[in-house]
C-alpha cells in the first residue's frame, strides 16, 4: 500500500472523488503542512494556522498508479488558481501535492511538468514533502456520504470520471 496527500480546495469533494477511484483503499480528510499542532477546523478557518485542507489518499499501486492518481487530481482542480478552488478562497484552499515517500518525487515532477507545459503558464500547486498531517474532526470524514446534498465545488461529471476511470484504461 502507498499514500499521497493532495490539497485541492475544499476537502469534502476531493475525498469523495478519490474514494470512487478503483484502487484507492482509504481516504482521510485533514490539515497538512501548517504552523500549529492538531488544529481544529475552526482554527484553520479563523486563526491563520497555515494548514491546507488535504486528503490522505491510500492506494494499492498494483491497481492504480501514483501517475494515474495525479492525472486525475489535475482534472479536478484549477492548477493556475492561487489559494482558490471554486467558491472557496483562502490559503487553506490552496492546491498542493505532499509526499511522504521521497521516491514519489520523480513521478510527481513528471506529471507536474507535463501539466505546466499544457497550460503554458506557471502552476499554483505546491509540491512539498509532507511535514505533518492532522485528521479533521469526524464530522468532516466521508462528509458527502453523510450529507449527499452537502456543498461541493466539484461538478457531478467529475465524480463520473472517477467511477469510469478504470473502464477507460
Amino acid at each position: 500500500m502507498a499514500e499521497i496527500f493532495l490539497a485541492g480546495g475544499c476537502f469534502w469533494g476531493a475525498e469523495h472523488f478519490f474514494k470512487l477511484v478503483d484502487g484507492v483503499t482509504d481516504t482521510c480528510v485533514g490539515f497538512a503542512n501548517g504552523l500549529t499542532e492538531n488544529p481544529s477546523y475552526r482554527d484553520v478557518c479563523d486563526r491563520h494556522t497555515g494548514h491546507a485542507e488535504t486528503v490522505r489518499v491510500g492506494y494499492d499501486p498494483s491497481r492504480v498508479t501514483l501517475e494515474e492518481l495525479l492525472r486525475l487530481y489535475f482534472r479536478i482542480i484549477d492548477p493556475t488558481s492561487l489559494n482558490r478552488q471554486g467558491g472557496d478562497v483562502g490559503t487553506q484552499y490552496r492546491t498542493g501535492i505532499y509526499y511522504a515517500d521521497s521516491a514519489d518525487l520523480n513521478v510527481i515532477r513528471g506529471v507536474y511538468d507535463e501539466v505546466a507545459a499544457e497550460y503554458g503558464a506557471p502552476l499554483a500547486v505546491e509540491v512539498l514533502p509532507l511535514i505533518h498531517f492532522y485528521a479533521a474532526e469526524e464530522y468532516h470524514q466521508d462528509y458527502l456520504d453523510k450529507n449527499p446534498a452537502g456543498y461541493c465545488h466539484l461538478s457531478p461529471e467529475l465524480f463520473d470520471l472517477a467511477r469510469e476511470f478504470h473502464k477507460k484504461k
